[in-house]
């Protein structure tokens, strides 16, 4: 096994065991329900904003490792970036892991999210890794319920 995939196998691991920000936020700002209708996994994401900041940001989910690691490791990147550069983020993250190549595995502001790049080498992951991060894009434009499909 390779470096990188002994650092994904870690990290993906200890996001899925112990999530980070996993509960129902009791008051705040959005959220929005995602579903994967081609493996069943489902999320909420939830969202505190205030003066264009993300203050807080929690999930539940439903769903394999790979959907949960991807939750959580997103809670942790966005939480205090304003909501333009979530969305910055979102994009890069999408790009990272759906175009071939190294897109963005250099990207220092992707901190560990870069070990999911893994996942585009199995197209059907692909939608379990940004599930998360459309329910993301869906609280913070107001979408009650977005799809990977």
């Amino acid at each position: 096994m390779t470096d990188l995939q002994d650092l994904y196998q870690e990290i993906v691991m200890d996001h899925n065991w112990k999530p980070r920000n996993f509960h129902k936020m009791e008051t705040p700002t959005c959220s929005s329900h995602g579903f994967n209708p081609f493996c069943g996994d489902t999320i909420t994401v939830y969202a505190s904003i205030a003066e264009e900041i993300i203050t807080d940001v929690s999930f539940e989910a439903a769903g394999c490792s790979i959907s949960k690691a991807s939750a959580s490791m997103m809670t942790e990147a966005v939480k205090g970036l304003t909501i333009t550069d979530a969305k910055t983020v979102f994009s890069k993250f999408h790009e990272l892991v759906t175009q071939t190549g190294n897109a963005y595995e250099d990207d220092a502001s992707l901190g560990d999210l870069v070990v999911l790049a893994g996942v585009r080498a199995f197209p059907t992951r692909i939608k379990c890794a940004t599930l998360s991060w459309h329910a993301l894009k869906g609280a913070l434009e107001d979408e009650d319920t977005v799809s990977t499909e």
